[in-house]
């Protein structure tokens, strides 16, 4: 939808865990040397200021990275580790949290020469900031729908595949379109990783899905979902992701970190994880 803006929920509790995923299905990847093509469908503006007016209207960010940022001298699991470098590096080892990277922001830090990442963004706004976050970086820019976009581009040149899919789903729409650009991209490329986020919502629109996913013909198919322990009346109550072909041991790794910070103390949220649709 292109009023959505991202800058209003940067760092809030879903973007913990859909970056977490991001992050470490990225390290897990690079330990081959072989190219990966990278896909970020609904990529934003790439960074984002948690001091701004946006940021401050919501403060969903105090729930979210805030707190594991307070907790990360207690966060025990290694792989967590890429992702406070990251941002201890974009805040300049300031110790203080001010600015929070997006996802264009995640995958250019973690590329390598042979890597190659495009970024779909078809809000005007936010696509002119994004061209001005990756200006003079390895990374192209689409200025167009990214689930049409994707399609178009499969399959890739490079041997892999790395797709990251998480639109806003403010229109009910969407979750199907997702479910459906899903497996006709892996259709294409079935040995393809691909990390889909969905929000877990009081009216249950996210199940228009997984059903879909269910009865389709993606395999392996891993879900994580956290859910608020005191959640709101309305909207949204978790988040949700779906990672099609996970790179081995990833499943118990990305546990291990969302347990971490699944607590009283963090995030004040509990986390639980299945495969969805078995290999």
């Amino acid at each position: 939808m292109l009023s959505y803006l991202h800058a209003f929920h940067a760092g809030n509790y879903a973007d913990v865990q859909k970056h977490a995923a991001l992050t470490l299905a990225l390290d897990m990847m690079k330990a081959k040397s072989s190219a990966i093509a990278c896909f970020d469908t609904h990529a934003g503006s790439g960074r984002y200021d948690l001091a701004s007016e946006r940021a401050r209207k919501t403060g969903e960010a105090d729930g979210g990275i805030q707190r594991v940022w307070m907790q990360r001298n207690r966060l025990e699991s290694a792989d967590w580790q890429p992702m406070l470098r990251v941002l201890d590096g974009l805040n300049q080892g300031s110790g203080a949290l001010a600015c929070y990277a997006g996802s264009p922001e995640w995958f250019m830090r973690s590329l390598r020469s042979q890597d190659s990442l495009t970024l779909f963004e078809l809000h005007s706004s936010e696509g002119e900031q994004l061209a001005s976050t990756v200006s003079g970086r390895s990374a192209r820019v689409c200025r167009e729908d990214g689930l049409k976009g994707l399609l178009k581009a499969l399959p890739p040149k490079a041997p892999r595949l790395l797709v990251l899919m998480d639109p806003s789903y403010e229109i009910k729409q969407d979750y199907g379109a997702v479910a459906q650009t899903l497996e006709k991209a892996w259709r294409l490329c079935r040995h393809g990783v691909f990390l889909v986020w969905y929000p877990i919502l009081t009216d249950g629109h996210e199940r228009t899905l997984l059903e879909a996913m269910r009865g389709g013909a993606v395999r392996k198919v891993l879900r994580n979902e956290v859910r608020l322990t005191h959640p709101p009346a309305r909207g949204m109550v978790g988040t949700g992701m779906l990672v099609v072909n996970p790179p081995w041991q990833f499943a118990e790794r990305l546990e291990t970190m969302l347990a971490e910070v699944c607590t009283p103390e963090c995030l004040d949220a509990t986390m639980s994880q299945d495969w969805l649709v078995p290999e």
